[in-house]
């Protein structure tokens, strides 16, 4: 196998195969190398719907070799160490690789072990998590006779910031048909500020609150999970406050207040893979160390990033590296060309499907300053206002997005 590739790309999800995928359509000559010790490539963001009993699993998953793109030489192993003063990495299997220019989209990875008792009990009994296992909570959500019903997320960064009010939203629904929503409080306990930062999506996302009479609790800060006597542990932070305030079973030790809960959803506490963490690429916070407009390494210029491992202020979504990738596509074959970059910028788009009920969706689109910004092809959907709840969305969800996600976004196809 080749050992020198002119793009070295690391990762071989969303962000690694989109990337590959653009370059080859830009030209097939390039050589490209993508490591990814994976087997599986996942359209992850259909494990909401999983989730929630409306999609199948099974439909979520492809064999990696399926998209990797033609033309691309896959590496199935894992980066051990980045040497960008050398131009080199070294993998898991003791192999070297040497590149002219490298992107790094590997995605994050979880780290139980910053929410103590949190390992023991994850994907176990009542505790679900969508990120982790879909599946197991539709379980939850179909064994659930009523309680208390949290929903919570740490305080890292995490795979899409609406994803963990998302199947709150589904649940509640469900809970309704099964007859035991009377009986339940749907609490959601996040260490924000807002149930969303865009305003315009925020109103609407309050009066599904109020519609689905759910308890918002902002400034709990998650510390400890006690899974045998089902109680998640909180401290304050400034800003703690309630909206839809319900009596629940609360404990207090010290500092911490403790909701007991009868079923759990929460997103894993977040962080970057250790190559990157404990690497020259990282910036203070342990993120690859890139500017956020021209996704360009601060001290490396041969070395761009993107997706979740970027230590920029977007939302960690698919629908962001849709707008990362031509960026660094373009700005790589600049330099492969001229050896200067382009002017092309990122502006921090991201866009939130937030589904808020069987059959309804909004479609929350935003840049790094938190303005909406709804891509004009809406209106071919009759679709005039995003920020409201509409059926049309959500079909978009359910069918659209993965059909792009497969056959147009992996094939390097602008969507």
């Amino acid at each position: 196998m080749d050992k020198h590739f002119e793009i070295l790309v690391i990762g071989g999800g969303t962000a690694g195969i989109m990337t590959s995928a653009q370059f080859l359509q830009k030209n097939k000559a390039l050589k490209i190398g993508i490591i990814d010790p994976s087997d599986t490539h996942y359209y992850q963001p259909a494990w909401t719907l999983v989730g929630a009993g409306t999609y199948d699993y099974k439909k979520t998953a492809r064999p990696m070799k399926s998209v990797i793109p033609k033309g691309a030489t896959w590496i199935q192993d894992s980066v051990e160490a980045f040497k960008p003063e050398s131009n080199s990495v070294t993998t898991v299997s003791g192999a070297q690789y040497t590149y002219d220019y490298l992107v790094v989209a590997p995605g994050l990875t979880y780290d139980l072990s910053l929410v103590p008792g949190l390992a023991e009990a994850l994907d176990k009994g009542v505790v679900c998590s969508n990120y982790t296992d879909p599946e197991h909570t539709w379980e939850v959500l179909k064994n659930f006779k009523g309680g208390t019903a949290l929903f919570t997320q740490p305080t890292t960064p995490i795979k899409c910031g609406g994803a963990p009010q998302k199947i709150m939203y589904l649940a509640e629904s469900h809970f309704r048909k099964a007859g035991v929503r009377e009986n339940t409080t749907v609490v959601f306990a996040t260490p924000g500020t807002t149930i969303f930062g865009v305003p315009e999506v925020k109103k609407t996302l309050l009066e599904v609150v109020d519609r689905k009479d759910i308890n918002l609790r902002f400034g709990y800060k998650l510390v400890k999970i006690d899974g045998p006597n089902k109680i998640a542990w909180y401290q304050f932070a400034d800003h703690e406050h309630e909206y839809n305030h319900k009596n629940i079973k609360i404990e207090k030790d010290g500092d911490l207040t403790g909701i007991h809960y009868d079923m759990l959803h929460l997103a894993p506490p977040s962080v970057a893979p250790k190559c990157v963490r404990e690497s020259s690429l990282a910036n203070e916070a342990k993120w690859l160390d890139v500017d956020k407009h021209t996704l360009q390494h601060h001290k490396f210029p041969n070395v761009f990033g993107l997706g979740d491992v970027a230590g920029i202020p977007a939302s960690k979504t698919g629908a962001a590296i849709r707008k990362q990738v031509p960026v660094v596509v373009a700005n790589i074959m600049a330099l492969i060309a001229t050896r200067n970059i382009t002017e092309k910028s990122y502006n921090g788009y991201s866009s939130c499907p937030i589904v808020t009920d069987y059959g309804k969706m909004v479609l929350a689109e935003f840049d790094y300053d938190n303005n909406f910004t709804p891509d004009p092809k809406l209106k071919q959907m009759l679709i005039w206002d995003s920020s409201k709840e509409h059926w049309r969305l959500w079909m978009l969800k359910k069918y659209g997005l993965p059909y792009l996600y497969w056959n147009k976004m992996l094939k390097g196809k602008e969507v």
